[in-house]
């Protein structure tokens, strides 16, 4: 049905020529690009060349993107920070690998053990490698596995906390909290490491390429930012997401299963809480805090003199919901949760193109094997996005594909958004007049060829949870739903 995707899969195999707008590519058998990549965590689409938010401040950013080609149609593999990682640096979805959880690590996964990551495929390819922050999951590699000059967000630097929480959330860890905190950027672990990836920008070895990457952790809770990211979204002109008071009324009730029992706050106790306001800001201040480190790392390249060079990828593991659904956090198959940042410049890109096909992180892989000449770890479930960064109007012929837990995927076209839930329920949203998806037509009869359209996108391969599968995961054990080891009873839903 042409209607959902651009064109038949045949159109896309060869790349259109480059645009008008296409940056020079010096690159070269003798010369290979090096590659700046910048990852960050639980961003979702309030980037200002994004229009998440009409008060999002991240100038570097959208300068990037300026730069260079915005995929605005962007989404993860999983809603979660373990398995989108896993798929992003593997190159296999979670239904493939079943990593779901929060663990087990990619090194302790049958399918994953032995399989070459992405910066691992640089340094085979003769790249100095080097990783501060977090691009990996936290811990989910063992040292003895990490190349040497792999270094986690940890290492550089642990978040800091208050003496005591800001807010009281339900849930009592330390992390669920937001504020003016610390006084100063200096001991914020994003500080700390732009610091080291900029360290690295500055001393490069002689004579070989490079592959740098820095993993931001905001806008991840703890929110916190010191106060003249604050000032920044005054509270009293501050504007809150749209959200639709009986917007779950046509959703499943199976959608809950996804994150039936989760730190992050629902909208319905921030709401008594007095406390949606202040977490917006929070998120905003803490995104706006998080663009300057990007800054400073993207003004370091620039200063080195290899940004003519050098690719640089900004991409996020998932989103964040503010409130939208009656709730926040990530672990969803809608829109807030599987939207992400994808942004692309450098040599052989298009200048200031944005691309409204839906492609997906796990395209990462594909596109760097394409682009740098990298060697295959074997099968890769996504496709080269080379076509779009040279003309950003080329079509695809493949929606982005979500998974949270076995059997339950969204299918995101073009326009529409499909979800299937592990108990046959359904979602169907039409985004050229419903982008908050308050409106489910699954059950509409006029719109059932789209859904059986959609429909035939979902994973082939549909694995159940690996061994050691924890936090965040949903099983099914005689019949009986478990949410992180424990059964779901419905009455104790707290919305």
């Amino acid at each position: 049905m042409l209607g959902l995707f651009s064109a038949l899969a045949a159109v896309v195999v060869c790349a259109p020529p480059p645009a008008a707008g296409s940056a020079p590519d010096p690159s070269s058998p003798d010369r290979p690009l090096n590659v700046l990549m910048i990852a960050i965590d639980d961003l979702n689409d309030w980037v200002g060349c994004l229009n998440g938010h009409p008060q999002a401040k991240t100038p570097n950013i959208d300068a990037l993107a300026r730069r260079g080609v915005v995929f605005t149609n962007a989404h993860c593999q999983a809603p979660l920070c373990n398995p989108s990682r896993t798929s992003v640096l593997t190159g296999l979805r979670p239904s493939t690998t079943g990593v779901y959880g929060l663990l087990p690590g990619l090194r302790s996964v049958a399918a994953t053990r032995d399989r070459r990551t992405l910066p691992q495929a640089f340094e085979a390819r003769g790249y100095s490698t080097f990783c501060s922050g977090k691009i990996f999951h936290d811990g989910a590699i063992p040292w003895k596995d990490r190349h040497d000059e792999f270094q986690t967000w940890e290492e550089r630097g642990p978040t800091p906390y208050p003496a005591v929480k800001f807010v009281d959330t339900p849930a009592k860890i330390k992390a669920m909290d937001w504020g003016v905190f610390p006084e100063t950027d200096d001991s914020q672990a994003d500080r700390k490491i732009a610091d080291a990836a900029i360290a690295r920008l500055q001393a490069i070895p002689a004579g070989k390429p490079f592959f740098v990457a820095a993993g931001f952790r905001l806008p991840h809770v703890p929110c916190f930012a010191s106060q003249k990211w604050f000032d920044l979204h005054p509270e009293e002109s501050l504007q809150l997401p749209p959200v639709k008071e009986d917007d779950r009324d046509d959703v499943p009730p199976f959608a809950w299963h996804l994150h039936w029992k989760l730190p992050e706050p629902r909208l319905s106790w921030l709401n008594q809480a007095h406390q949606w306001r202040n977490l917006v800001r929070s998120y905003l201040a803490t995104v706006s805090y998080m663009d300057s480190e990007v800054g400073r790392v993207l003004e370091a390249l620039k200063a080195s003199g290899k940004q003519d060079e050098t690719l640089v990828v900004l991409w996020s593991d998932h989103g964040w919901h503010l409130g939208e659904k009656g709730v926040t956090g990530k672990n969803t198959l809608w829109e807030e949760s599987t939207r992400v940042p994808l942004v692309f410049a450098g040599p052989g890109v298009a200048v200031g193109a944005r691309c409204a096909e839906p492609v997906e992180l796990l395209d990462l892989y594909p596109t760097l094997i394409d682009l740098v000449d990298l060697p295959s770890p074997g099968i890769l479930e996504g496709h080269s996005l080379a076509p779009q960064l040279k003309d950003a109007n080329a079509p695809r012929s493949w929606p982005a594909i979500t998974t949270s837990n076995q059997g339950n995927h969204a299918v995101r076209a073009r326009d529409w958004r499909y979800i299937r839930y592990a108990d046959g329920s359904e979602e169907l949203y039409d985004h050229r007049g419903d982008p908050d998806e308050w409106t489910n037509l699954a059950a509409d009869p006029a719109h059932a060829e789209t859904r059986r359209e959609l429909a035939r996108w979902l994973p082939v391969a549909d694995v159940p949870a690996v061994p050691g599968s924890a936090h965040r995961v949903l099983t099914r054990e005689n019949g009986v739903w478990i949410w992180e080891g424990e059964p779901i009873i419905p009455e104790q839903l707290e919305r």
